[in-house]
């Protein structure tokens, strides 16, 4: 059975947004500040990382983390240069 999780982050004035979609292949898009820069899927419950870029200037390199189960997934915003992820929350759609 396929369900759609969101999850969302503010970071530096821009908006993070990640859809997963769960089930025989998780399948995961990002979006920065609406247009679509990542995508990626994975098997079983494996984590995946998607690497974006942030547009600041100069561009900021990041990824999104995201672990797909087993249960509810979890995304993380890992920025480079900064050793704490950050937690991106779940938004209800």
């Amino acid at each position: 059975m396929r369900r759609r999780h969101h999850f969302h982050i503010d970071y530096r004035g821009h908006s993070v947004s990640v859809t997963v979609e769960t089930g025989l292949r998780q399948v995961v898009e990002v979006l920065v500040d609406g247009k679509e820069t990542g995508f990626a899927t994975t098997r079983d419950d494996r984590p995946v990382t998607v690497p974006i870029e942030l547009p600041t200037d100069p561009p900021t390199p990041a990824s999104v983390r995201v672990t797909p189960g087993p249960g509810v997934p979890r995304c993380l915003l890992l920025v480079e240069d900064e050793t704490d992820p950050h937690v991106m929350a779940p938004r209800l759609y």
